[in-house]
């Protein structure tokens, strides 16, 4: 098998595939939309970032299965039967 070359496309072809890509697309809209809800009145740029990162990491972990989902979906979607 001979080796693809490697361009952009390719690149973002594959971390389409990974479940992990999903994971953290959804940690991070998580934290964009709920962080502000949950913080404190006049709260410091630590505590800021470390809610964000919080709330991150929660959504990280509870999106593991949507994740493998979507990523199923796709690869069903674009590759059809071609996958082995």
């Amino acid at each position: 098998m001979s080796k693809r070359q490697l361009t952009i496309r390719y690149i973002i072809f594959y971390i389409l595939f990974l479940p992990d890509f999903w994971q953290v697309l959804t940690g991070i809209i998580a934290a964009y939309f709920l962080a502000p809800l949950i913080e404190l009145p006049d709260p410091g740029i630590g505590a800021r970032a470390m809610l964000f990162i919080m709330i991150a990491a929660i959504g990280y972990a509870a999106s593991r299965i949507p994740a493998r989902g979507i990523t199923r979906i796709l690869v069903k979607w674009v590759l059809g039967e071609k996958r082995s």
